[in-house]
């Protein structure tokens, strides 16, 4: 009997995704609940499991088409009775070694006799795609063993003819000098989403970015000092990305226009701050989200972010870890960018870019000195964000972090 496998709930207001890959071939055996495919909704890739253990049917659908939640793309093969009816004739009949017990799925030869299979023998067959009809069975009253279907796969390989003989995956040949190529591969829905929603950012939102610089001589002295200690407590490492997720805090709470979105006719203020981390995932970008950032300790934020980034690599991020979002921070210095004009996250109002670090020479007290620098970008949406509400915020974000014991004391 077959079970059909339907498209899962994929979240709120997510109705449809893309068949992404198949993470199981037909023929192969699948436990319950194991993934059997992958699909691309607008924000994470979902994996589809098995509702019953069996064998892997047929394909209902390919990878890359649309399907909606609900829809059947495959079929499970429910080999569990015909397992149980094995085990009780096993049970109840010695058998020689290597034999199999009959189980049902008989199989029509052309001289009217009927084959029987065990669910394991089916799945050989399957597997191998070779046809039981011509294969001689060596086990009890001259049923086909496992043994039988392998030897006769292995014969089929040896035996066939070149011209039957599967081909090779073609291999692009070598371009030749001066020629030049061109390569169509199909945009994912992750990389659509994220095309559709940064350029409706440009088309809706009034985009400005400011900008400062940031001695960093502090936090990295700080990081230095406690490190040994901060990861032997919280067994976790101490980044900058916590000392920027609360300098940013101690802005937002002073600027809330940059903590606020705009709905309609109206501005939502936000009293929580829920930072989203701009993370780099196999697919794409991905923005997961710290909730009430403002609340937690360094360490329970480098956990947060820590544990976010190892779930994007691993794609098995929810579509609840990326909903809302009141602020974001992204940190394109660990890719080496030295600026740039991050783009903000609809509906979010303002996003603070981080850099990388590099040491260059700045004036301190009258003397010209070497100092670990970066740049800071915030771009915000100028309609809700005036200028100098953009300033200010910007620069609360790096006095806190050229003095972090502004962050502790709240100042």
């Amino acid at each position: 009997m077959a079970t059909e496998v339907k498209v899962p709930t994929l979240g709120e207001s997510v109705a449809e995704a893309t068949i992404g890959e198949w993470l199981k071939k037909p023929g192969e055996a699948v436990k319950i609940d194991e993934p059997i495919a992958s699909l691309e909704t607008d924000k994470v890739a979902v994996e589809v499991p098995s509702p019953v253990a069996g064998v892997m049917g047929e394909y209902k659908v390919q990878v890359g088409d649309t399907v909606e939640v609900g829809a059947v793309i495959a079929t499970i093969e429910d080999t569990t009775a015909a397992g149980e009816a094995t085990q009780v004739e096993e049970r109840s009949q010695p058998q020689p070694a290597g034999e199999i017990a009959p189980a049902a799925a008989p199989v029509q030869a052309e001289n009217d006799d009927v084959i029987t299979m065990s669910p394991a023998v089916r799945r050989a067959v399957l597997e191998h795609h070779v046809d039981p009809t011509t294969i001689k069975g060596t086990g009890k009253d001259g049923r086909l063993t496992k043994e039988d279907v392998l030897a006769a796969a292995k014969a089929k390989q040896q035996d066939a003819p070149a011209q039957h003989a599967p081909s090779p995956a073609p291999t692009p040949a070598p371009a030749a000098a001066g020629e030049r190529r061109e390569e169509r591969v199909r945009m994912t829905r992750l990389r659509q989403t994220i095309a559709k929603r940064l350029k409706g950012a440009q088309e809706e939102a009034a985009l400005l970015t400011t900008f400062n610089d940031c001695d960093m001589s502090a936090v990295i002295a700080a990081r230095e000092q406690y490190k040994d200690l901060f990861a032997k407590k919280h067994d976790i490492k101490l980044g900058f990305m916590s000392f920027f997720a609360k300098a940013a805090c101690l802005a937002l709470k002073d600027v809330p226009a940059a903590n606020a979105k705009i709905e309609g006719d109206e501005i939502v203020y936000h009293d929580y701050v829920d930072i989203s981390v701009a993370v780099s995932a196999p697919n794409g970008l991905v923005v997961p989200v710290v909730r009430n950032a403002d609340a937690m300790s360094f360490a329970e934020i480098e956990l947060a972010i820590a544990n976010f980034g190892k779930r994007a690599k691993e794609g098995t991020l929810k579509m609840e870890d990326m909903a809302g979002g009141t602020f974001t921070i992204s940190n394109g210095g660990v890719f080496g960018s030295l600026m740039s004009t991050p783009i903000i996250n609809p509906p979010q109002s303002a996003v603070l870019g981080l850099h990388r670090i590099e040491d260059r020479p700045v004036v301190r007290d009258g003397q010209i000195v070497i100092r670990p620098m970066m740049y800071l970008a915030l771009s915000y949406d100028h309609r809700l964000i005036d200028g100098r509400e953009a300033v200010t915020a910007l620069k609360i974000i790096k006095e806190a972090i050229e003095d972090p014991m502004r962050i502790l004391i709240d100042l």
